[in-house]
Order: C-alpha cells, then structure tokens, then sequence
C-alpha cells in the first residue's frame, strides 16, 4: 500500500489541473423547450406547426409606466423614441406600439391611415384614450385597463433551438446580447418603471441565477463540512484530510462536467450540494473504521488495508446503489431530468474513487491522534446507540404501532399530491424576473402561450367565408374566459376592414355575416403584406392559427381548460369542414404534469429492481432482501406525504427528489447489513450481531444522516423555490430513513434471520 500512495497523489494533482481547466470551460443553459417531454406526439405536431409558422415566444414585451397615465406627451414621445430606436438592435426583427400603430381610413378617394395616438396634439388624447381603452387589440396587450402601462412588442429572433441543430451563437448568447441593447438603449430615458417578459429576458435571468445559485450553494456547504468535521475530529490534520478530499471530489466533478461539454441546467444548484454530502459520507465512513481499527492497535499498513476490504466494498455498494437511484431518472422524457440523472450518478462515482484512492493515500501518512481527539463524544455516542439498541429489543411492539400509523399518515398525505403546477412556482423570489412576471400576470396578458392550429379539410381554404366563420367562432369563445387575456387570428385582417367601413367603431370590430361583403373585404385584404399573413396562416392556405396568451393558472387547471374547449368545438363547429387542435409551447410543458407521474413510477421500480439484483448478489438471501428494500420505502411515503400536506406542487424539478431519497436512504441501510453480515459470518447469534453493529457502524449512520440532513437543508437558502422544496423535502425523509433503519432494521432481522 505504501508504495502506492504517492503515485497516486500525484495521478489526482494532474487530475486536479485538468479538472480547473474544465471549470473554466463549464455552460450554463436556460429555456422552457428543455422541458418539452420527448417522444410526445403533441410536441411532434407543434414541431410541425411552428415549421409552417413560427413559434410562440419570439417576442419580447417592454411595459413602460407612467402611474398618472400614458397620455401624456413627454411620456409618449420618450416611448415612440424607444420602439424606433429598438428597431436597430440585434436580434430584433419588428418593433410594435401604440405610438407606430395607425387605423385604416376609408375616404372617397383611396383607403389611408390615422394614427391610434396623436402624438403631437394633446388635445386629441381624450378621444384617443377613449378609443383605445374599448379596442380589445390593445387592451391587456398594447396598454393595461388602467392606462398606467404601454407596451412596446419586440419580435424576436427565435431564441430557443427547438431541433438542437444550428451553429452560430447559441441561445443563451442571443438573449444576454439582446437584453444588453435593451437595457443600454433603456438608460436613455427616465421612466418611472419598466418590466420585461419574453424568452430573452428568462434565459438570461435565469442562467444568471443558476451560476449564483451553484456559487453559494458551495461555498454554504463548505462552510457547513468545515464545521462539521471540526466537531468530529478537532484535529487540524483529520478535518484537513477530510475537507481537502471532499474538495477535490467537487471540483473533479465540475471539471469533468466542463471537459465533456455537459451543460448545466435549472437543477445544477444541486450538484455542489450532493457532491459535498455524498463525499462527506464516504470520508466519514472511511475514516471513522480507520480511526477504530487504529485504536484497536492494529498498524497504519493493517488498519488502510481492513478499511478499504470492508468499508471499501460497502461503500462501493452504496455508491452504485445510489448512482443507480439517480440513471433511474433517465426514464424520465425531459431532458434536464435525464442530464441531472447522468450528471449526478457520474458525480456519486467520482467521489467514490476520490475517497477510496486519494483520501485512504492520505490516511496511512497519519497516526489516530494526528485524526482525531479521543474524547467524551465517544462515550456519548456510544450510550446513544446503546439506548437505541435496548429499545429495539425491548419494545418491538411500540415500533410496530408507530410504523403502521406513520404508513396511515403518509397514505393520507399521498392522496393530497397535486401537479398543478405554475411558472411563478419556478421563478426566483426577490428577483427582478419575478416582480416582473407578476406585473404582466395582473396587469396584462401574462405570459403562458396558448394556440390553436385550424385545418381546412378537403378542398376547402382557411380564406373561404364558412372557414372564416368557424374560426371567428372558436377566437370568440375561447376569448370570453377570463384567464385568456389577449387573442390573435387571420379573422383580424377582415374584422379590422369591416370596422374602417364603419368609422373605427370599437363596436364594429367583427367579421362580415354575409358571403357578398366578406368577397369586397377579401379583395381588400389581399392588399395586405404577405409578410403580416404567413405568421396567422399558412402559404397554402390550408392551415390558421388562433394565438392567445393565458394566465398563470397551473398546469392541471390549463388541462381541464383545454379539455372544455376540445368538448366545446366538438359540439359547436363543423369538423367535417376544419379540425382544430390545441398546441403551443405552454400546453407542451403543462403536459409534463401527466408524464412526472408515469416517470416517477417507473423510475422508482426500476430503482428498486437494480437494487433488489444488488442485494441479492450481496447477501444471496431473499430474506435480507426485504429486510433492505422495507425500511426504504417508509421514507419515499414520507417524501409524497410531505408534499400533500404542505401543498407543494409535483413538477419536473421536484420530482427528482425520490429519486435521491431511495437512492441516498438505501446507502445505510447496505451499511447496516454489510456490517451485520461481517459479524454473523464470524459466529456471533443474531442480538450479538444487531449490538455490535449499533457499536461499530451505527455510529456512522448516524453521523452520516446528520450531515446529509444539514448538507440538504443548504438549500433553504436558494432563492429557487424548486431547490428549497428539494432541500427541504430530502433533509426531512433522510431523517425519517435512519430512524427507519435503527428502529425497523433489528425488528426484521430478528423476525427473518433465522434458521
């Protein structure tokens, strides 16, 4: 062993190089197309659909307030300056407001225009305003009800790569380069406030949250590790060793993430987190046996190698095991779960190996006294586990009761579970992207896209007046509900003709009821640019889309709008003349919430199935196989209860979290059993082997879970909430875990165990 150890030290500083190089080389990614569930048949047909058209979220929305109201000259002048000035910015490709918007005038003579807001005639901004606040195109979109807002609309350069292909910048780039014009071109003037809402100003805010949120969640858990191992081992050199290894494990980790190109997403405040605890735990089980066989007088040379034969291979097991809790999420069809799945059971590996070669490397340099001082602690722990040990032997009865009312609890908790989830849910608190979200929410048209594609079947065309008509009427009801906030279709073309036939009436803004007058508007709109069409219908003229945006309703609710509607057009419109399909980038992600039930049951079976086979190689005993996999499912009950009673909504993000508890709470369980088997084999009866286990590994275990309980709860200082409720959630299980192990383990053992 000796004549190891300094060739490998010098294997992990070159490691240790490479791993700093590829920090700097580490990608931070953002945007909602990363949530799209793959092999969905709705997200192949919007796929189709945006190909023909565009996407949804290539804009983005400028809101400018004046709290004494809009009309006001300097205000308006400022505001028309700013959406022509936006024109020039990169990435943008049309700018749209009030201020540059004109109605369409019918005079003897030709068809002109006039101006929605006589900028320059104050005079004229009563009967302006008046008009404009009973246009339902504007309302909500181009200014809110209490004329406090004006928006400025920047189309945008679509931000988000939906196929993955392309070269060229990449989307992230696009958004901080566009929000960077913006924001210089916004110093200019003197707004009273200001709120974004788009693609563009998402991606950066959120990206920059996530390299924070890795940032502090380290340097917290750092701090957390140093002062957990100065309880442990009050010697500069063991809580060196110690804190060095977990270290080293983290940046070999983050390194090799920037090495192979991986990038990280919403759910990367995690890593540093699960990294520093899942190293503290192998370096606590590591160091803990080697300080007791040190004590037990056996030499530096024995003591690495007795560690490594029997620590090592547990903590082998836990690590596959665990590393197999997080590929389970490789079931899952969104691909940052499936990346958090790969990064994180690569990350459990690599501080795995880090542990067993460079920390064990360090080790046998040291003496016990070098590690650890010898003091009360011991005996502390020592009268705890012995505490424990005489109540699981003699009050098995008390424990059975306590299992099955906590079973009844936590079955009580599951049935409250929803997946309503909303995009506020996901958001930073105390963020600029959050108060501005919020502000479009309750003052306009909020965020979520909404579409329905029209299809004409046949021969028929959308521009045929029965066509036309169809869509008039799904735009009309589906526009009469109050969580649809703005509405968009081709229809907007004839209704805007038939209102400039009628003096710009609000009340006129309607499509032709007549064949003959629709053929007189048809003509005219044949005069419109072809550019203004292609984004509403089709080249072919066989297919429309009817855009609207939706409140933050939550998923489940989106659901059961979209449902009513579907039955609505089944029994209002002709469908053997168009079909309609609901479709848009909010209604992809909103269908998340019928795959994170499907994924996490599957992910959870397959988990269980690896580590039944893990078992079974292990200890090569059906028996111990239940003894290993009850006391496990306790907590992930527990995990779904807690989630019920607090109201916390199952998304995507949240939804890894089984996936980690099964994982991480099975580890101390294979620890349990592992030391349990050593002294069966050895001859001692049952109840010796439950006691000297308590003694040797209980220690550890517990040790462990406290870490593990503190090292998640980091996350309660995340402005995420996502990673709050996962920090939260996990701390609170793993508690549940080791209690479940120390009290259930002995009871079965003792029930099972036996010739």
């Amino acid at each position: 062993m000796r004549q190891y150890r300094l060739p490998v030290l010098i294997v992990f500083a070159l490691f240790s190089a490479a791993a700093v190089y590829g920090c700097f080389n580490l990608k931070f990614t953002f945007d909602f197309s990363q949530f799209f569930p793959r092999g969905d048949d709705d997200l192949a047909f919007f796929l189709e659909f945006i190909e023909e058209f565009e996407g949804d979220d290539n804009f983005l929305l400028v809101a400018l307030e004046r709290e004494n109201g809009v009309f006001d000259s300097t205000f308006l002048e400022n505001a028309h300056d700013f959406a022509l000035k936006a024109r020039d910015l990169d990435y943008i490709e049309g700018v749209q407001s009030l201020t540059t918007f004109a109605y369409p005038l019918k005079t003897p003579f030709a068809v002109t225009t006039i101006p929605a807001i006589h900028r320059n005639d104050p005079s004229r901004y009563q009967a302006d305003s008046l008009r404009i606040m009973q246009d339902e195109r504007f309302v909500n979109t181009l200014i809110n009800e209490r004329g406090t807002a004006l928006v400025v609309l920047l189309k945008t350069e679509s931000l988000i790569n939906l196929t993955g292909e392309g070269d060229g910048p990449s989307s992230i780039d696009k958004s901080k380069a566009l929000m960077a014009g913006v924001e210089d071109l916004m110093a200019n003037y003197d707004f009273e406030d200001y709120h974004y809402l788009g693609s563009a100003f998402f991606q950066k805010e959120m990206v920059d949250m996530q390299v924070r949120e890795v940032a502090v969640s380290a340097v917290i858990s750092g701090i957390l590790v140093f002062f957990i191992m100065f309880l442990l081992f009050r010697r500069p050199l063991g809580i060196l060793v110690s804190l060095v290894s977990i270290g080293l494990g983290l940046l070999l980790f983050l390194g090799l993430l920037g090495l192979l190109g991986r990038e990280l997403n919403a759910i990367a405040a995690l890593y540093p987190v699960l990294m520093i605890i899942v190293g503290t735990s192998d370096v606590i089980h590591i160091m803990s046996k080697y300080i007791d066989e040190l004590r037990a007088g056996k030499d530096r040379e024995t003591a690495i190698k007795i560690t490594i034969r029997e620590i090592g291979m547990a903590t082998l097991l836990t690590s596959l095991t665990t590393a197999v809790g997080f590929a389970t999420l490789l079931t899952s069809r969104i691909n940052p779960i499936r990346d958090f799945g790969i990064n994180a059971a690569l990350g459990v590996m690599v501080a795995y190996v880090t542990v067993i070669f460079f920390t064990t490397a360090l080790l046998s340099y040291l003496s016990v006294d070098q590690i650890v001082k010898i003091g009360r602690q011991q005996a502390f722990w020592d009268r705890l586990l012995e505490r424990a040990y005489q109540f699981t032997k003699t009050s098995p009865g008390k424990i059975k009761i306590g299992a099955a009312f906590f079973a009844v609890f936590c079955a009580l908790g599951i049935s409250m579970i929803t997946t309503n989830n909303r995009i506020e849910s996901a958001l930073p608190r105390g963020k600029k992207i959050t108060e501005d979200f919020l502000f479009f929410e309750k003052e306009l048209a909020g965020f979520r896209p909404f579409e329905m594609a029209v299809t004409a079947k046949d021969s028929a065309q959308i521009t045929d007046f029965a066509v036309m008509t169809e869509i008039g009427r799904i735009e009309d009801y589906v526009k009469q509900f109050d969580a649809v906030r703005s509405t968009a279709s081709v229809t907007a073309i004839y209704r805007s003709i038939n209102q400039m036939f009628n003096n710009n009436r609000p009340d006129a803004y309607e499509l032709p009821t007549d064949e003959r007058t629709y053929a007189k508007y048809q003509r005219l709109a044949r005069q419109v640019p072809a550019l203004s069409l292609n984004i509403l219908m089709s080249k072919d003229g066989k297919k429309a889309r009817i855009t609207s945006r939706l409140n933050d309703l939550g998923a489940d609710s989106t659901q059961a709008f979209l449902a009513r509607t579907d039955e609505w057009v089944n029994a209002n419109i002709d469908t053997s003349l168009v079909e309609v399909r609901s479709t848009g980038t909010g209604v992809i992600i909103d269908k998340n919430s019928e795959y994170i039930r499907e994924n996490l049951l599957q992910g959870l079976g397959l988990a269980i199935l690896i580590v039944c086979v893990l078992m079974m190689l292990l200890f090569r005993n059906w028996k111990m196989l239940i003894v290993s996999l009850v006391p496990n499912v306790l907590p992930l009950l527990f995990a779904g209860a807690t989630l019920g009673y607090l109201g916390i909504e199952l998304e995507a993000g949240v939804s890894i979290v089984f996936a980690i508890i099964f994982g991480i709470a099975v580890d101390d369980t294979i620890h349990f059993l592992a030391k349990y088997k050593l002294a069966r084999d050895r001859g001692m009866s049952i109840d010796e082997a439950i006691h000297v286990t308590f003694k040797e590994a209980g220690k550890a275990i517990v040790l462990t879970s406290i870490v593990l309980f503190f090292g998640f709860l980091v996350m309660l200082f995340s402005i995420h909430p996502p990673s709050v409720t996962i920090g939260l959630l996990i701390s609170l299980t793993l508690a549940s875990a080791v209690l479940s192990d120390l009290m259930l383990i002995p009871l079965m053992l003792r029930w099972l165990d036996r010739e």
